[in-house]
């Protein structure tokens, strides 16, 4: 089957047709003159993803018609139809691509991962603000800035607060058994009649009708429960993760189905090709003589790399560590073996907060906060934190208060650019006399006397901005044009009117330093 790339999917978001489709959901048309790989999925096969946008579900960066299917979505978790989704929900597609980068979807899947009672919240214990760890059904939930939070904030969340919501959880599980959130949804009714619990069984916990997942029991009926498609009571053995739905009313858990865990949504025939994100498990190892030659681990699936696999802009192989986030595209060449083709960082490593300080070109899908050029993509999700409806492109304009996260990109003309995976739009809390502040984390590719330049801003820096922890003369040894050695600092500052550029640094912090 010949293919075509993920990445060149924003290509074909650069037509007028898909731009228009794109700010009428989630993500926008893409503007950037980004560098576009040939190839990817064209033909049949599976896409599992979160979520980015709405008028039909794009997932994975395709805009998937949904139609055919009058809207339904095959879940047993309270979600049957396309309105009921949220951005960020992990969805697994089984359809068609088209030539033009669009594509049909003939099932569309949803099961979430974790459903039940907050039981804890512990903000991150740095002081950085970067996650919260939740215990939902005795598993740990960890939530970060890209994860899309509905019911509540992150925030509210960060400042400790949430324990006793009853959520539902979209999320990767992690090398750890941990769990990294996609969606954490709040929900209005009590869950205790109807919790969903992921998890391994524990040693010496499996008895005649029952087993114990972490610190919950779990019992069942062998004559009524409802196993999952080859399963059976003989399967229930430690060490093995499963997924079980039942009433916890009791405070132990009577199981009503017991399924195999959320990697099923992976699995696929062998030939058969795929698209999915999640969070690498086991890093890259090279195993051959090619410079990229190796395997790697993600979502039970092992992956191979070869020097054909074609690499995101400024990704190697080196870069392929435990709980990255990344985009993969392939064959099946096994039960549980990929043939990777391309390969895509989802992984944000930028971002930018403050009020969009430029128009908002809804054709290109681009606008500027703080002198930071943002690339909104088919890709971006876009959420408001005062307001739980849906939002996109077109609800976006100068002045909005806004939190981007993404990855920083170069385009062919040199232009350092965030590309958007996630942007959030806020409350303003300006009393109209405050000057705007804005906020970045980027790398630090120029630094002189006067001046520092971080995402492409080049903007005022003197002696007094820096931490003292790390002076002016520590960092500039860090930076290396040669070598592409850039160390990524964090940055506030302000606009100013008089000066020989139009912001000022008022704080610059190593990011590695940030939590000291």
């Amino acid at each position: 089957m010949k293919r075509m790339t993920i990445q060149s999917t924003i290509g074909f978001a650069l037509s007028a047709l898909a731009v228009s489709i794109l700010t009428a959901c989630g993500g926008g048309g893409s503007g950037a003159s980004i560098d576009i790989t040939d190839g990817g999925i064209r033909g049949t096969g599976s896409s599992v993803g979160p979520v980015s946008g709405f008028g039909s579900v794009f997932v994975n960066g395709v805009r998937f018609d949904t139609g055919g299917l009058n809207g339904q979505v095959q879940s047993d978790d309270g979600i049957a139809a396309e309105s009921e989704l949220e951005e960020g929900m992990i969805l697994r597609i089984d359809g068609e691509w088209q030539d033009d980068g669009t594509g049909t979807a003939n099932v569309v899947e949803y099961d979430d991962t974790l459903r039940g009672e907050v039981e804890s919240v512990a903000p991150d214990g740095s002081g950085a603000g970067g996650y919260v760890e939740l215990v939902v059904m005795g598993q740990t939930v960890i939530i970060e800035k890209q994860t899309v939070v509905n019911g509540t904030t992150f925030a509210n969340l960060l400042a400790g607060n949430g324990t006793g919501l009853n959520v539902r959880v979209s999320a990767w599980r992690q090398a750890d058994g941990s769990f990294r959130a996609s969606y954490v949804g709040v929900l209005t009714r009590n869950t205790k009649a109807d919790v969903e619990l992921e998890g391994v069984i524990e040693e010496g916990s499996v008895q005649q009708g029952s087993f114990t997942i972490g610190d919950i029991e779990v019992t069942y009926d062998a004559s009524t429960v409802v196993f999952g498609e080859g399963l059976g009571v003989s399967d229930l053995v430690a060490g093995r993760f499963f997924e079980v739905e039942g009433d916890y009313s009791t405070g132990t858990l009577q199981a009503r189905e017991i399924e195999r865990d959320d990697f099923r949504r992976y699995g696929r025939n062998t030939d058969a090709d795929i698209e999915f994100t999640s969070i690498i498990q086991d890093p890259f190892s090279p195993d051959g003589s090619g410079s990229q030659q190796g395997t790697f681990v993600i979502s039970g699936l092992i992956v191979r790399v070869t020097d054909d696999t074609g690499l995101d802009d400024d990704l190697a192989v080196s870069d392929l560590q435990q709980g990255i986030l990344v985009q993969v595209e392939g064959e099946f060449t096994g039960a549980r073996t990929i043939l990777a083709e391309e390969i895509t960082l989802r992984e944000a490593n930028a971002e930018v907060t403050g009020v969009i300080t430029s128009v908002v070109d809804r054709t290109a899908g681009t606008f500027e906060v703080g002198g930071v050029w943002v690339q909104v993509t088919s890709f971006t999700i876009i959420t408001d934190n005062d307001n739980d409806s849906r939002t996109s492109l077109e609800n976006l304009f100068a002045g909005d208060q806004v939190e981007v996260e993404g990855v920083e990109r170069e385009d062919s003309s040199g232009r350092i650019f965030l590309e958007a995976l996630k942007i959030e739009r806020e409350e303003s809390e300006d009393d109209g006399e405050e000057q705007r502040e804005f906020e970045l984390e980027g790398k630090l590719r120029g630094i002189d006397d006067l001046s520092i330049t971080v995402l492409g801003v080049r903007m005022t820096a003197d002696a007094s901005a820096f931490d003292d922890d790390a002076p002016r003369w520590e960092i500039e040894q860090l930076v290396n044009p040669v070598t592409g050695e850039f160390p990524v600092v964090e940055v506030d500052y302000l606009p100013v009117v008089v000066g020989q550029y139009p912001y000022e640094a008022t704080d610059i912090e190593l990011e590695e330093n940030e939590d000291d």
